[in-house]
C-alpha cells in the first residue's frame, strides 16, 4: 500500500522544528497556528496541543474570577488570615523570649517601651508605633482572644473582599484604633494589641451581613459583649477598640456599597485612600493635642502640683500599667 497509515502525521510536520526550540524536532503542531510545537511547549487543549502564546492569548479573553465584592479569588498560595496569625504569635514569642511575662506581658522586656503605643512617642515623630503596637500583646490570654477572633471572623471576610481588600482593611482598622488612642489617651501609658483590627473586622463582618440581607444577632452581641468588657476595665484601651470598631466599618461601607463594573476598583480604591487621609489628619490634630498636654504636665509640674519628673525619662514598665487594645 501507498497511503499514509491513519493518525500518521502529516508529510509537511515530519522533521518540522519547534519555532521555540529550532533544536528539537516534532511532528506536532499547535491546533491554533500551526506552528511546530515540541513537547515542552504543548499545553493540552480540548483538541490536540497549543503553544504558549496562543494559550496565552486565549487567556486574555477569559474574565477573571471575582469574589461578590471584587477581590481576586483565592487559588491556593498565601492565606492572609493565617499569616497575620503566624506573625503575631512569632512576635509574642520573641517578647516572651526577651523577658516578657507569658501571663501578663510584664517583666524585663524592652520591646515594649520600643514598639508599644505612647502618645509622647508618636507626638514626638515614632509614627511607627501606630503600626507596630499592632502587633504586640500582654499576655497569653490577651494573644489568645485576638488571634481567635482573627481566625473565625478573618477567614471568611478574606474569602468575600479578597486578599488585598482584607489587607487594607486590617491595616486601617487597627491604624484608626491607633490614632484614637494616642490622640485621646494617657500621657505616658502604653497601649498594645491587635485589638483595634480585629474590632474593626468585627465592625466589617456586620456590615457585610447586613449588605447580604443575613442575620446578624450573633455579630452584634459579640460586639456589645465586648464593649462592655472594654469600659469595664481601667487597664483596657477603650479607645482603640471604638476607633477600630468605626473605621473598619466605614471601609466595609466603601468596599460593600460600590457597584460592580469597571470603575469599582478604583472607587473602592480612592474611598479607603479618604479614609486613610481622614486618619493622617486627625493623627497630625492629635500631635498638637498631645503637645498641648505636654505643656500642661510641664507647668503643673512647676508649680510643684507634680513630682519633680518628666516625660522624657519615663520607665512605663514601672509606671504605668500597661493598656491591652
Amino acid at each position: 500500500m501507498t497511503g499514509s497509515l491513519e493518525g500518521a502525521p502529516p508529510e509537511d510536520a515530519v522533521g518540522a522544528r519547534c519555532y521555540r526550540h529550532p533544536d528539537r524536532e516534532t511532528g506536532v503542531r499547535c491546533t491554533r497556528c500551526e506552528r511546530p510545537i515540541c513537547p515542552q511547549c504543548m499545553t493540552p487543549a480540548s483538541v490536540g496541543f497549543q503553544c504558549p502564546e496562543c494559550v496565552a492569548e486565549g487567556n486574555k479573553s477569559i474574565r477573571p474570577v471575582k469574589t461578590v465584592y471584587g477581590g481576586s479569588v483565592k487559588r491556593g498560595g498565601v492565606d492572609v488570615t493565617r499569616v497575620l496569625i503566624g506573625i503575631n504569635v512569632a512576635v509574642f514569642i520573641l517578647t516572651a523570649t526577651s523577658g516578657a511575662g507569658v501571663l501578663s506581658g510584664r517583666g524585663t522586656s524592652t520591646i515594649y517601651d520600643r514598639f508599644a503605643l505612647v502618645p509622647t512617642a508618636v507626638a514626638d515623630g515614632e509614627w511607627y508605633r501606630l503600626f507596630s503596637s499592632m502587633f504586640l500583646h500582654y499576655g497569653i490570654f490577651h494573644i489568645a482572644f485576638n488571634m481567635w477572633a482573627l481566625f473565625v471572623i478573618g477567614s471568611p471576610l478574606e474569602a468575600w473582599l479578597g486578599r488585598l481588600r482584607f489587607v487594607a482593611l486590617y491595616v486601617l482598622s487597627g491604624l484608626g484604633g491607633g490614632v484614637l488612642s494616642f490622640t485621646t489617651g494617657p500621657l505616658i501609658t502604653q497601649a498594645a494589641g491587635a485589638s483595634g483590627a480585629i474590632y474593626g473586622l468585627f465592625g466589617a463582618f456586620f456590615v457585610i451581613q447586613r449588605r447580604r440581607g443575613v442575620e446578624t444577632g450573633g455579630i452584634v452581641g459579640l460586639i456589645a459583649i465586648n464593649l462592655v468588657i472594654s469600659f469595664s476595665f481601667s487597664n483596657i484601651d477603650w479607645r482603640g477598640h471604638v476607633g477600630g470598631l468605626i473605621v473598619g466599618s466605614l471601609v466595609a461601607l466603601v468596599l460593600a456599597s460600590v457597584p460592580s463594573g469597571p470603575h469599582r476598583d478604583r472607587l473602592q480604591a480612592l474611598g479607603c485612600a479618604a479614609i486613610a487621609a481622614v486618619l493622617v489628619i486627625a493623627a497630625l490634630v492629635g500631635v498638637q493635642h498631645v503637645k498641648n498636654k505636654e505643656d500642661q504636665f510641664v507647668i503643673r509640674q512647676q508649680n510643684g502640683a507634680l513630682p519633680n519628673w518628666t516625660l522624657s525619662n519615663w520607665n512605663l514598665s514601672n509606671w504605668n500599667l500597661p493598656d491591652r487594645s
